[in-house]
């Protein structure tokens, strides 16, 4: 009897919307990948990573819509990454590789990495590989026309979500703010900015690369807005701001 080799497990970056921005790479590995799998949308609807990927997909490819709730509860998102790695495994242990695309880069804040995590504690044996991407940060800039930082600049990345408290000191060193899935937060970021006198360079980007793609310039008279999950919000610091 011969036992099948374990598949691949490929974490494939597919970018923050538009389909022309995964690499051809992550296109070669997605399109000879015999099971596709990503997170599930919600309310039945396709999910981001699902709907960048679509029209590169093969009727004979097998779709596995994984889910992931959006909770900061631990044991709920630990239960979730175990059933998830028990799925992708039962394509893994039969020798089929498994894409796993992920909007975005999946070693940016990337459910992909959780899942990896418990996969590989759950089945030692099992290989996982990761194709890079554009993040949304550096989409966002080139929706904005503008460098995200120049010379030696000094730029933070922030999940807004965890983090709004540490915003006041964070203002007072960095030149570059980013503070990725802003929704929940905007109206409390944008009193710290109003505070800072910050708001004219403050921009929000929502959906960037995707056709319902919105942008924000100059947040003084926005002190509130309704915002999908994937917004984010970048500040431009200038010396004499401080």
């Amino acid at each position: 009897m011969t036992i099948a080799q374990v598949g691949t497990l490929y974490g494939i970056s597919v970018g923050p919307g538009d389909s022309e921005l995964i690499t051809l790479k992550g296109l070669r590995l997605l399109k000879q990948s015999p099971v596709v799998a990503f997170p599930a949308g919600v309310h039945g609807k396709p999910g981001i990573a699902q709907q960048i990927v679509e029209e590169w997909l093969g009727k004979e490819q097998v779709q596995l819509a994984l889910s992931f709730p959006y909770v900061q509860d631990i044991a709920l998102l630990t239960q979730a990454w175990q059933v998830a790695a028990e799925q992708v495994w039962q394509h893994l242990q039969r020798g089929q590789d498994v894409a796993f695309v992920c909007e975005g880069d999946v070693s940016f804040y990337s459910t992909f990495t959780y899942l990896a995590e418990t996969l590989q504690q759950l089945y030692p044996e099992c290989n996982v590989q990761t194709v890079p991407g554009v993040c949304s940060p550096m989409a966002a800039a080139s929706a904005l026309k503008m460098p995200l930082t120049v010379r030696d600049q000094r730029l933070v990345v922030l999940p807004a979500l965890y983090n709004v408290g540490e915003l006041e000191t964070i203002l007072a060193w960095a030149d570059v703010v980013v503070l990725m899935k802003v929704s929940s937060v905007y109206e409390e970021v944008w009193k710290v900015l109003h505070r800072h006198g910050l708001l004219e360079t403050a921009f929000v980007v929502e959906r960037a690369t995707r056709p319902e793609q919105v942008i924000y310039q100059d947040l003084r008279d926005r002190p509130t807005l309704k915002l999908p999950y994937f917004s984010l919000l970048i500040v431009k610091i200038a010396q004499g701001d401080r």
